[in-house]
């Protein structure tokens, strides 16, 4: 498990990750990229706690998402299954998890200052996160895909199933995009990753 750790998050954090994951009987299973999700938890039927992350993450986003997991679980156990998903139970827990591995042995000292500020208030996704989500692509493999805030207004783009949208005017913290074959509007996050046409 140390080998297979090493493969995908930072070397500084691998002994106290097998910690956490030896003590909390976890199984991790690492998948290939799903479009809507980097990492979820589940409770399976046995009992086992079973952790799945996307396995095409870079290992600062690796990390953040299995540690993002891991405290569903510890706050499922501390605190009972009626507590929501998100709720402040949860982001406390993702806090205190999280905080050991706010140092440059393990993030990058550019990436540090939009780590502390997203985990004042962690959101359900580091993605909805926009700075922390385009600092954290600096260390992604190349692509050919765009944020939609730099789609240029009234240009056409393509999502990860194939719809084809034009982007609209910025409403407050999210871009209007209209479907081309319905005609529907869709709001997108400003940094959702599309390809644009």
């Amino acid at each position: 498990m140390l080998k297979i750790l090493g493969k995908y998050i930072p070397q500084a954090s691998i002994a106290s990750v097998f910690q956490l994951i030896t003590v909390h009987n976890i199984h991790l299973k690492i998948v290939n990229e799903r479009v809507t999700r980097h990492g979820d938890y589940r409770k399976m039927s046995n009992g086992q706690h079973q952790i799945t992350v996307n396995s095409n993450l870079n290992n600062f986003r690796f990390l953040i998402t299995l540690i993002h997991e891991i405290a569903h679980l510890i706050a499922f156990k501390k605190y009972g299954n009626s507590i929501k998903p998100h709720g402040i139970e949860w982001k406390r827990t993702f806090q205190q998890l999280m905080l050991p591995y706010l140092r440059p042995e393990i993030f990058p000292n550019n990436l540090l200052p939009f780590l502390a500020i997203h985990f004042k208030n962690p959101k359900a996704s580091s993605d909805t996160d926009t700075n922390l989500s385009l600092a954290l692509k600096e260390y992604d493999a190349p692509n050919d895909k765009n944020y939609v805030f730099e789609i240029p207004l009234g240009s056409r783009f393509r999502i990860y199933n194939g719809k084809i949208f034009k982007r609209g005017q910025r409403r407050v913290k999210r871009f209007e995009c209209i479907e081309i074959t319905t005609g529907k509007v869709y709001l997108f996050n400003p940094n959702a990753e599309v390809e644009l046409l």
